[in-house]
């Protein structure tokens, strides 16, 4: 009986220790298959740092292909009313729900995905956080590396274009579409493969980073590139349920805030963009022709482009904000983390040493 008493009272004492050091499981769900380069190479290495950092009392589940039911375009609603707790989601998937991220997709204006990425939090913190995003905590804000075009047929001129049924992934890049004289079908990337293979697009719009991982190169043979300033990008957001945010202990939410923002964006930019060489080359080597447009042919497509930003400026305008103030401080802002680039710096940012 003392023994059982003795043993009693340890327990009660540890208790209060015991619960203080709570355990929080978050469930993470985006849209591609593990393998991709996304989950692979950021969102698993975010993860496994944040866990880390917590000494395991953060568990991060992680659920790709959509696992946990829903469409690519519902991830933000299931984010925000708490079905999930952190998604990865492409931010034009539901067209004007967050205006003003469209000035990073804009014709012609991504130089680098890092400096791009970086730019775009800083806008964010500045002009997004408590307006579009004030219902989310939004852990990253980020771009692809540059847009370009995989077609059935070879494209080498805004011409060749008309008529094309191309798949777009934005608002943005379907408007471009319709300038550019093709036909836009707007579908989440993980349907590209069947629509391609059934006939119901004749291409489709996406960086080559997730070129592998839905087998585009083994269903088309033309790959069209536009150079640098890129034709187009998507912007991304790694974004957490509000209130679950919230409710963690303060020191928990710090190593979440340590393991976001501006440098988790940069990393992020520049980590998907890194992952578009391979894939070219593997495009290839399947005997795949990468046609990089340059000279008149390429002028071509900029002249077309024009429209498209002076639509988007005045859209913007019709929302009551100032399109050409926004799109004025995107670029602004773009430059000067290209000048932080080209000065030597990089997003180091936690990630650093786990994604190596």
């Amino acid at each position: 009986m003392v023994a059982a008493l003795w043993v009693g009272a340890v327990a009660a004492f540890a208790a209060p220790a015991s619960s203080s050091a709570q355990e929080v499981t978050l469930r993470m769900e985006h849209f591609l298959p593990a393998q991709a380069n996304v989950p692979k190479l950021i969102l698993e290495p975010w993860a496994k740092a944040v866990e880390e950092e917590s000494s395991g009392r953060i568990a991060i589940e992680i659920y790709p292909s959509m696992q946990l039911g829903g469409t690519p375009p519902e991830l933000i609603n299931q984010t925000r009313d708490g079905v999930i707790d952190i998604s990865w989601y492409v931010v034009g998937y539901k067209p004007g729900l967050f205006p003003r991220t469209e000035v990073f997709e804009q014709p012609f204006i991504m130089k680098n995905a890092e400096a791009t990425s970086r730019a775009f939090w800083r806008l964010f913190e500045k002009e997004m956080r408590d307006t579009e995003f004030k219902d989310f905590k939004v852990l990253a804000t980020w771009v692809h590396g540059p847009g370009l075009f995989h077609t059935d047929e070879p494209i080498q001129s805004v011409e060749d274009l008309n008529g094309m049924k191309i798949r777009g992934g934005s608002r943005s890049v379907n408007a471009l579409l319709t300038e550019l004289g093709a036909e836009p079908v707007g579908m989440p990337a993980p349907s590209v493969p069947e629509a391609l293979s059934k006939g119901v697009i004749d291409g489709a719009a996406v960086p080559w980073d997730v070129v592998p991982s839905i087998k585009v190169a083994e269903l088309i043979g033309n790959h069209t590139e536009f150079g640098t300033p890129a034709l187009y990008t998507l912007t991304f957001v790694l974004v957490m349920n509000k209130d679950r945010y919230e409710s963690l202990p303060d020191d928990l939410k710090d190593v979440i805030d340590a393991n976001s923002g501006i440098e988790l964006s940069g990393f992020a930019g520049r980590t998907q963009a890194a992952s578009d060489a391979p894939a070219r080359q593997a495009a290839k080597e399947r005997g795949n022709t990468v046609t990089v447009l340059e000279g008149e042919a390429l002028q071509g497509f900029k002249d077309a482009a024009e429209p498209v930003i002076d639509a988007w400026v005045a859209d913007i305008d019709s929302k009551g904000l100032d399109g050409a103030a926004l799109l004025d401080e995107a670029e602004t802002l773009i430059d000067e983390e290209n000048e932080w680039l080209e000065a030597g710096n990089v997003s180091s940012g936690p990630l650093e040493s786990t994604a190596d």
